[in-house]
């Protein structure tokens, strides 16, 4: 089995496709795909069944500098959620209005850079949370970005009538918007112990502005809207908000539960509750993440062809195995990969979702029966 991680690759979780335009995707035909799928959802939701399987079509254009065209953004969309209906799966695709990553901090008069074939960037304005406070000029909705989000959804439904299902844009939490995108880095360490106050401030009105954003989002695309969103498997049977909140690793516990925890929480309130995504190796903070209040998910890399410092799938298995969080995992590789990582991963009483990327249709179904068949085991 070669599972080394292809540094040659722009995204190793990504799917090519040939853009498809709206006037001749099949609606109907994948409306009925997805009410089918979808009944796996609902089982799993209910607790009826405890895994399910989601072959994840995320186009490479489409999260980099594709982003910056709406329309073209949803023809590759378009084209990966025709094409998934070949592969086995439990949940249906979706229909995502990503536009970077910057979108909080484009409140605070910070603007995207663009480099050629790349998605945008956010240089972080500020050195101190004072400094950032006072930059504050609109709600993310009025913002450059947020508008443009706005009008992305917007344009996604116009051109799908609404019969498709789409989610919220990329979440980042409060603490990686605090300390990636509005702060330096090490300003934001300096401020918890220089102005602790200040800093507490500034992570109460991001969370409050992005309760905002949020629920616009949510009142705009209404019956069409899939949960919790970017990075994971999503459907209307699932509750929660996605974060992404990747500087978790950076601080300890104690400094984590004083300055991130209490926005994370909420910020998520405006959705039943925080569903938590890093990348990298988180997996030594298990058992500090599954306290968070109301965590109704969480997400990991297994495997090294899915990330170049992956999960140990043992150790996230056992830790959330008898819990009621559910453990989604990405796996890249073909099945027999797949099957080898899940097998390490798999325990009693563990409630998870399993992402495969399976070049085929054939090596997806082998991976969807054989992650079925384990899982029953």
């Amino acid at each position: 089995m070669n599972d080394q991680f292809d540094y040659t690759k722009a995204d190793s979780q990504g799917t090519t496709v040939i853009p498809l335009s709206p006037e001749k995707f099949d609606i109907p035909a994948y409306k009925e795909y997805q009410a089918v799928t979808e009944e796996a959802c609902r089982a799993f939701s209910e607790n009826e069944q405890n895994v399910l399987v989601y072959r994840r079509f995320r186009v490479p254009e489409v999260y980099s500098w594709g982003c910056r065209d709406k329309k073209m953004s949803l023809e590759w969309q378009l084209a990966a959620l025709d094409q998934s209906r070949l592969y086995k799966a439990d949940v249906p695709n979706f229909l995502e209005p990503w536009y970077g990553i910057g979108v909080v901090s484009s409140s605070f008069g910070i603007p995207y850079l663009w480099k050629e074939g790349q998605s945008p960037a956010v240089l972080p304005g500020f050195t101190s949370a004072k400094e950032a406070i006072n930059a504050l000029q609109c709600p993310v909705h009025k913002s450059p970005v947020g508008q443009e989000v706005m009008t992305r959804i917007e344009y996604f439904l116009d051109k799908t009538k609404g019969q498709i299902p789409l989610s919220l844009t990329d979440t980042q939490s409060p603490l990686n918007i605090a300390s990636s995108y509005i702060l330096e880095a090490s300003s934001f360490m300096f401020e918890m112990y220089d102005h602790p106050e200040d800093l507490k401030e500034l992570m109460s009105l991001i969370s409050e502005l992005e309760m905002e954003f949020l629920q616009k989002q949510m009142d705009l695309i209404g019956d069409a809207l899939v949960k919790p969103g970017h990075g994971f498997a999503s459907s209307r049977f699932f509750s929660g908000i996605g974060f992404s909140d990747d500087n978790i690793l950076m601080i300890g516990d104690e400094a984590y539960n004083e300055f991130a925890l209490p926005y994370l929480c909420r910020a998520a309130s405006i959705a039943e509750g925080p569903v938590f995504h890093s990348c990298g190796d988180w997996a030594g903070r298990a058992e500090f993440i599954k306290t968070i209040p109301g965590l109704i998910m969480v997400d990991g890399a297994l495997g090294a062809q899915t990330d170049p410092s992956p999960n140990d799938g043992a150790v996230l298995g056992h830790a959330f195995a008898g819990e009621s969080v559910i453990l989604h995992v990405r796996i890249v590789g073909n099945s027999e990969t797949v099957l080898e990582v899940f097998e390490k991963m798999a325990q009693p009483g563990l409630k998870t979702i399993v992402t495969t990327y399976c070049e085929t249709p054939e090596d997806q179904d082998s991976a969807y029966r054989g992650i079925h068949a384990l899982s029953q085991g």
